[in-house]
């Protein structure tokens, strides 16, 4: 844990000091619940988590025409680190750790006043250990994107196109869709679907304080050998809460969330195509629990 902290510290701080760039670090804890198993039964086991990510997306060459909308060329770094503590699970999550980084590069152009493309192709590390000494073959992933942007209004952008991972150890291509809605102003709503889901509401209450009900959808997975196979472990949650937040600065604030973790998967599954499509009507998950978190954002 020592060690992914310090590693997103320094990232964090470096990047503030050059600017031009976006720059988060975030910590949570969902507290400890109760366990169901596949058939949503109570196994008698209950854990917690403790995560810490960050990231950093820095311009290497931008420029906008008539219409506000960017020619450039990023690249964007991420990291997450969790830490769980689980009582009776073994055989459902024997995993104490988690350790998720990726790179990659992207590129963004208008094609017109309405269209943009963008493209995008990196790699990550999926692993349960943050010792990156550790890195085997397995662990890796490739990923890309292609997609068409529809700038549909000023505040409100849909994109659809094709993604590409090697979650399986060979290529495959899926459909990709996002939306990025906003309102600003003393009253503010977001609806952001790429990374993930993120939606909030809230207003401003004064200078250096706004006010949210925020709403998200994130995950992790590790890329393991379990029971002599090779499985992924994934974990996906659903958390809820009131988030004030300090803005300092037009480019920096600090939010605080105060919530709920509503649903948290966590569970193994064959690294195969057929495991992929394998409809379950329960996921193996935790029960409703306490959640809070504490972010820095900058740039944004």
């Amino acid at each position: 844990m020592k060690t992914a902290w310090l590693w997103m510290i320094l990232l964090f701080v470096s990047v503030c000091q050059g600017g031009n760039a976006q720059v988060w670090l975030k910590t949570e804890y969902i507290g400890s619940s109760g366990f169901r198993d596949a058939d949503n039964q109570k196994v008698g086991g209950k854990g917690d988590m403790k995560v810490i990510q960050g990231g950093v997306n820095i311009p290497l060459s931008m420029k906008m025409d008539e219409n506000n909308h960017p020619t450039a060329w990023m690249v964007g770094v991420g990291a997450t680190y969790a830490s769980m503590n689980n009582k009776n699970l073994a055989g459902y999550v024997d995993l104490k750790e988690i350790f998720n980084a990726q790179l990659a590069v992207s590129y963004i152009r208008p094609l017109n006043k309405k269209w943009s493309l963008l493209a995008s192709v990196g790699v990550g590390t999926f692993m349960d250990t943050p010792n990156l000494s550790y890195i085997r073959f397995n662990n890796l992933m490739g990923i890309g994107m292609a997609a068409a942007i529809w700038h549909l209004r000023e505040n409100l952008d849909v994109g659809m196109g094709l993604a590409l991972n090697t979650t399986f150890g060979y290529p495959m291509v899926f459909p990709a869709a996002f939306v990025d809605w906003r309102i600003e102003g003393r009253y503010m709503v977001n609806v952001s679907m790429m990374d993930g889901i993120e939606l909030s509401g809230g207003i401003q209450l004064h200078k250096l304080m706004r006010l949210k009900l925020v709403a998200s959808m994130g995950g992790m997975m590790a890329l393991v050998e379990h029971g002599g196979k090779d499985q992924i472990f994934t974990q996906q949650y659903v958390v809820c809460g009131l988030q004030p937040e300090l803005v300092l600065s037009k480019s920096f604030s600090i939010p605080l969330t105060v919530g709920v973790s509503a649903y948290r998967a966590a569970y193994y599954s064959d690294r195969t195509l057929k495991a992929f499509f394998k409809g379950d009507e329960y996921d193996p998950h935790f029960m409703p629990s306490f959640y809070a978190s504490l972010a820095l954002k900058y740039g944004f």
